[in-house]
């Protein structure tokens, strides 16, 4: 029987083996990665929990993970405060340290990669995790994806300006990190986010001077706060001066204006998914349950409304091998139909000189005429294209637009503009909310400093011969060469480097 033959420039078998290995990972400290977390642990499983927060100050500044719209105080400046403040606020931290889970806060997973088409190679499925000092990767037996949301930014005039931020950011910054600037807040929705967001407010002696809806009625459940809701009103823009919002101005169905003094706007519309790193590692869904082999996705970041901590004790009950049924989630509220009827609110209130991607400075006008920022020259021929023109060859490709526009390529990774930018390409190219394009998600998911994330040694057989891997034509020996004379040709005239 004749060996087979291995290609000794093959990628296969070079790619070095995970720093760490875990039997479960689970990677978010909030009410479901926790209740997963502590589940494992007492069942006797070995259990590391990953959190980002407290994130750093730098991050905050650039709304990530969250839109923190600079309402941080200065105590953020103080991380061991901070991190001290955060495991007070949420004891089930503690009752993890106790029950022998390895807790990481302050760690980001910024990518998750799989053995599967292009990664066939990996030595196995793993995550890549940093923190303030260094990165490394981390293999697992089992993961649980209880990432959580973001908040979803919608545009509208002044809205680039300290104090506007969203809902899940204050609740961040109230509750957990206790670091909050403002002092008066308007809130814009009155769905179930928004309700809470006024209510949690209330509670937290922060006046809230008006919930402002689109729609005319109120769209949550449950108490009412205190405040007004003003149903059927438009946001005609939010005012301010140095420090930022001071005011805003709204009118009703039939017109008339009105003035709200304030310190802070929060968009409580919706919140969206944090689905980055299960989709970089090809996920086909993000519902509750296994969404890859050995991956398991609970909470908000399934997008469910259901109860997450129950439902982050169920999905890794059903990781141990359990047969119990995970809660699933209410679909019963349209909630793209909701950002829809919010965005075209928004955009009949503001000029279309409104920016939408605040980082590259990409205004409503510059996207749907598919230009550059301003800050790039655009030649006369530029003017001839559209996003009319782009349709011509099919449906609207928030990759082709991010490429043209920069639209998304900030360093908040599109946080801020990533659902605004799907829906305003639906909007013109007249698609349902439901079928608005998104844009991929690429590693790194987290903004990574690259002095840390190049903290990686390559090994010596990873090293010789990337030139073939990559393909750069100058500079290999021609893969059909490998293995034959040729090769042997080549190698003597280079005296054995694979360089030419």
């Amino acid at each position: 029987m004749t060996d087979a033959i291995r290609d000794s420039h093959a990628i296969d078998g070079k790619i070095a083996t995970p720093d760490e290995v875990h039997d479960v990972v689970v990677v978010g400290a909030g009410a479901a990665g926790l209740a997963a977390a502590l589940t494992a642990a007492r069942a006797g499983r070995q259990v590391v929990l990953i959190d980002e927060h407290p994130v750093s100050p730098a991050l905050v500044g650039n709304d990530v993970p969250l839109w923190f719209g600079g309402r941080a105080t200065a105590a953020l400046q103080a991380p061991e405060r901070v991190l001290e403040t955060l495991v007070e606020n949420e004891p089930l931290i503690g009752e993890c340290f106790e029950a022998g889970v390895d807790v990481r806060l302050g760690t980001v997973a910024w990518g998750l990669w799989r053995n599967r088409d292009g990664s066939a190679a990996l030595p196995r499925a793993m995550l890549g995790l940093a923190d303030s000092t260094r990165s490394w990767t981390a293999g697992f037996a089992t993961l649980v994806l209880a990432t959580g949301a973001r908040d979803c930014a919608l545009g509208f005039a002044g809205w680039d300006q300290p104090g506007v931020m969203g809902a899940l950011a204050f609740e961040t910054l109230v509750t957990r990190y206790d670091a909050f600037a403002g002092q008066r807040v308007v809130v814009l929705g009155s769905g179930d986010l928004a309700l809470a967001t006024a209510r949690l407010a209330e509670a937290r002696g922060i006046a809230v001077a008006a919930l402002i809806e689109v729609r005319d009625s109120v769209q949550g459940s449950g108490t009412l706060p205190k405040a007004a809701v003003l149903i059927d009103h438009q946001l005609i823009r939010a005012e301010g001066g140095i420090n930022g919002v001071e005011r805003v101005l709204v009118a009703d169905a039939a017109g008339h204006e009105r003035v709200i003094a304030c310190d802070t706007v929060i968009m409580a519309v919706d919140a969206v998914p944090a689905i980055e790193l299960a989709e970089v590692a090809g996920a086909p869904q993000t519902a509750a349950g296994e969404v890859l082999p050995g991956v398991w996705m609970a909470g908000a970041a399934t997008g469910s409304s259901a109860d997450a901590a129950a439902q982050g004790r169920a999905v890794m009950a059903r990781a141990l091998g359990q047969d119990v049924a995970i809660p699933a989630a209410d679909a019963s509220f349209d909630r793209m139909a909701y950002r829809a009827e919010w965005l075209r609110a928004l955009v009949a209130t503001s000029p279309d000189t409104t920016k939408v991607c605040q980082c590259e400075e990409v205004s409503r006008a510059d996207l749907i005429g598919v230009q550059p920022p301003q800050y790039l020259p655009r030649p006369d021929k530029l003017g001839a294209r559209s996003l009319a023109t782009l349709l011509d060859d099919g449906p609207p490709d928030p990759e082709q637009v991010k490429r043209l526009t920069r639209a998304g390529m900030g360093v908040c990774q599109g946080r801020r503009c990533r659902e605004q930018i799907s829906l305003l390409l639906a909007m013109a190219a007249n698609l349902p909310p439901a079928g608005a394009p998104r844009g991929n998600w690429r590693v790194p998911v987290r903004p990574v400093p690259l002095g840390i994330l190049a903290d990686w040694h390559e090994t010596p057989a990873m090293t010789a011969g990337w030139d073939v891997w990559f393909g750069i034509a100058t500079q290999w020996i021609p893969y059909a060469d490998i293995g034959t004379e040729a090769e042997t040709r080549k190698l003597a005239t280079l005296a054995g480097s694979m360089h030419i």
